[in-house]
C-alpha cells in the first residue's frame, strides 16, 4: 500500500506564495499520475493540477498562471508551487497517485490564505 506524506501548507496572506510537496513511499513504476486536488469547507473536491510521466501538465482554469506543478520521477515526488495566493484558494490539498488502476490519497493539509 503506497502512501502519500505531504508538507508545505500553512497560512499566507493573499497575493502571496506556498510550497507543497508530496512523498510517495515507495519506488512508484509504469505509467502513473500524480498531483493535487482540494476540498474547500461545503464544496467537493477538485482537481488543481495533475501531471504524468511524460510532463504533460493540467491545470485547474482557476489556478492557471499562478500555480506550477512538477514531480521528480526517481525521488518519486510531486510538488505544487503556488503563487498570488487568494482566499478562495483555501482549503484542504490533498495529493494523489493513480498508477496500475489505484489511486491513493495523501492525509491533506490545510491551506488558509487571508488577511
Amino acid at each position: 500500500q503506497v502512501q502519500l506524506v505531504e508538507s508545505g501548507g500553512g497560512w499566507v496572506q493573499p497575493g502571496g506564495s506556498l510550497r507543497l510537496s508530496c512523498a510517495a513511499s515507495e519506488n512508484i513504476f509504469g505509467i502513473y499520475v500524480m498531483g493535487w486536488y482540494r476540498q474547500a469547507p461545503g464544496k467537493q473536491r477538485e482537481l488543481v493540477a495533475v501531471i504524468d510521466n511524460n510532463g504533460f501538465r493540467n491545470y485547474l482554469d482557476f489556478v492557471k498562471g499562478r500555480f506550477t506543478i512538477s514531480r521528480d520521477n526517481v525521488q518519486n515526488t510531486v510538488d505544487l508551487q503556488m503563487n498570488s495566493l487568494k482566499p478562495e484558494d483555501t482549503a484542504v490539498y490533498y495529493c494523489y497517485l493513480h498508477v496500475a488502476s489505484n489511486t491513493y490519497w495523501g492525509q491533506g493539509t490545510q491551506v488558509t490564505v487571508s488577511s
